[in-house]
């Protein structure tokens, strides 16, 4: 079992440049991709009412799937479980999930909504990644730029200006000593606790409050 730990921080739109100028000039130039999710659910949403989600992600060299608990989120820091796993190509490969999931109460919720899974939407994100080290932890650092979830055939868009601290290795407390230097560069910067899954479920139409963590 993975736990996710990740620090989550809303911009004013205006300073995504900036961010992104701030991190290139201490550690190079970020990376660029396109992410494309595909999300899975019962036709009730059963997955989201348990407090978990269930993904597809395509990435450069291969798909995967993930299948995490919403967890709980304060001040934009979120400690989840999560379970992911490469897969053949874009299809879900639910018994190795099973297999995997080493938690009693995920595992039965996704046990339970396996024969009516349905993919729900669809969500194309805009990313840019660094690699950050401090002191000897390992940072991933996302800066999303919009969010568009395709439903029932129908694009939604989504602006959203967001990074995403994500501890790889080491220390939890990394993740507030890069925090404090990004609000120190940027005062504006305020915690995030939506994650991707519950904007997309927004964006498909349902309310916020059924997706925000109990």
């Amino acid at each position: 079992m993975g736990i996710e730990r990740e620090l989550k921080l809303a911009l004013v739109p205006s300073q995504h440049d900036d961010v992104a100028r701030f991190f290139d000039e201490r550690t190079g130039a970020g990376k660029p991709i396109e992410l494309a999710n595909v999300y899975f659910d019962t036709l009730g949403c059963a997955l989201a009412k348990a407090k978990s989600a269930l993904r597809l992600r395509r990435m450069p060299d291969q798909w995967l799937q993930t299948y995490k608990t919403l967890g709980k989120s304060v001040a934009g820091l979120s400690n989840r479980h999560e379970w992911e796993l490469p897969v053949q190509g874009e299809a879900l490969e639910i018994d190795a999930l099973l297999t995997a999931c080493d938690n009693d109460a995920a595992r039965a919720a996704l046990e339970r909504a396996a024969p009516d899974l349905i993919a729900l939407f669809k969500t194309d994100v805009r990313r840019i990644l660094w690699d950050i080290e401090r002191e000897g932890s390992q940072i991933e650092v996302a800066l999303d730029g919009e969010i568009t979830a395709e439903v029932d055939g129908k694009t939604r868009r989504a602006d959203i200006s967001e990074l995403e601290l994500e501890l790889k290795s080491g220390e939890e407390s990394a993740l507030s000593m890069l925090a404090a230097e990004l609000r120190g560069a940027f005062p504006e910067l305020v915690p995030e606790d939506l994650s991707k899954a519950q904007r997309g479920y927004l964006l498909r139409g349902q309310s916020e409050r059924q997706y925000r963590d109990a």
